[in-house]
């Protein structure tokens, strides 16, 4: 039995009770996906325009059954209805996408599709909107076109775009010596190349660098990228990194590790997020494991990195998870509101075999330590397992999805008022 078909059948069975009329008050499902052409299996942040409508990918569905982009419009009702604006082929442009779109000034799209294409390992694509009302495809360049993977496979996680126009990511796997890298996509007259501006694993056996980056990079105001590895460092065991890649005045990146985990005792470990930026240039990320006891391996936490120009960067546990029931093992990129709180997904929860997932909150208090806070749990039939990071409006309503659950069990978008 498939993954979907196993869980679907479980949602049926443990699902819990509805919440309670104020949490309802709350929490919207905006669009139940049915699976079939209509896609299914969101594994990402949903992207937003200055009209408010949603874009998105499912990991499956569509024309090909290989995933799908979509758009969610709100109607003058308040009912939102999808629109598949595009549907993969594994052949053609790759199958299974993962990662979040970005959208532009102009209103196209750009995404990553981490295997399939031409080459077999995955592709960078942009999707456009088009006179007639429908958007086209183009694909901006497939990875492993060169010996042995020198330019990165594998890219899962969502990109980034500078004022000029280029856009920036990472490869799992691939790169000079196997395990990853960090990329950057640069168009030019006939189309956009490629270069690679790290390959980790630099010092093999241990990877003292960093290995297999699964999250995305962030910017700095200086126009530095930030990112995690979920292996590789100096720690032993090396369970994974926080790296910065600097951004020079001639134009190249210096890679310079800034956290290896665990670095003590009760430090987080396999940090699967990204790394979140504020105004001060401190970072926020979460690791799958360590902190707390509650859990065999830890039930991760959320750390924070900031800069010294004496010392260098310090890290300090924001929050250790204690238990599952509350949420565990977050694995999305932190997101910051304008007020400097913090909103994530993690597992855990109630009902789903092991728990439906939850989003929760931490919010900075005057004596310098973090308060936890639930913000919804997940019952199964209001969506199931948010893998992907939550984006804040300007109004400060939190959107996201889940990659299954819902009536259909296929995942669902949704909104939270506070």
């Amino acid at each position: 039995m498939s993954r979907l078909a196993l869980a679907f059948a479980l949602l049926a069975i443990v699902s819990t009770p509805a919440a309670s009329a104020a949490a309802v008050v709350k929490y919207k499902v905006l669009y139940d996906f049915a699976g079939g052409s209509d896609g299914g299996g969101l594994f990402a942040a949903v992207t937003v325009d200055a009209e408010g409508n949603l874009y998105g990918m499912t990991s499956g569905g569509g024309t090909y059954g290989q995933g799908t982009v979509f758009k969610l419009t709100r109607s003058a009702g308040g009912k939102w209805t999808e629109r598949v604006l595009h549907s993969f082929y594994y052949r053609k442009d790759g199958n299974g996408p993962m990662g979040n779109l970005i959208l532009d000034a102009a209103g196209n799209l750009y995404g990553v599709v981490g295997s399939g294409g031409p080459n077999g390992a995955g592709t960078a694509f942009e999707l456009s909107p088009s006179r007639n009302g429908t958007w086209v495809e183009t694909k901006l360049y497939s990875f492993c076109s060169a010996t042995q993977c020198t330019d990165g496979s594998g890219p899962t996680a969502g990109l980034i775009q500078d004022t000029a126009g280029n856009l920036y990511g990472t490869t799992q796997g691939g790169g000079k010596y196997g395990v990853g890298g960090v990329f950057e996509l640069t168009p030019v007259s006939d189309g956009w190349t490629e270069s690679v501006l790290y390959s980790f694993c630099f010092n093999v056996n241990p990877c003292t660098d960093g290995d297999d980056p699964y999250a995305g990079v962030s910017w700095d105001s200086a126009g530095n990228l930030y990112g995690t590895t979920k292996y590789g460092g100096k720690s032993s065991p090396d369970y994974g990194t926080a790296f910065e890649m600097k951004h020079k005045q001639d134009g190249t990146w210096q890679h310079r590790l800034l956290h290896s985990f665990p670095a003590f005792p009760r430090d987080g470990r396999l940090p699967y997020a990204g790394l979140a930026v504020d105004k001060s240039g401190s970072l926020y990320g979460a690791t799958l494991q360590g902190g707390g006891s509650g859990c065999e391996t830890g039930c991760g936490t959320v750390f924070k990195l900031t800069h010294n120009p004496v010392a260098g960067w310090k890290e300090s546990v924001l929050y250790r998870f204690p238990q599952p029931e509350d949420g565990a093992g977050p694995a999305s990129t932190l997101t910051l509101d304008q007020a400097g709180d913090l909103y994530g997904t993690a597992s855990g929860g109630t009902g789903c075999n092991g728990g439906c997932g939850v989003v929760f909150k931490l919010t900075p208090g005057s004596n310098g330590k973090w308060q936890y806070s639930v913000v919804h749990k997940f019952n199964g039939q209001d969506g199931a397992y948010p893998n992907g990071s939550v984006i804040v409006d300007s109004k400060g309503n939190l959107y996201g999805t889940t990659e299954l659950g819902g009536t259909g069990g296929y995942g669902v978008v949704f909104e939270i008022t506070p």
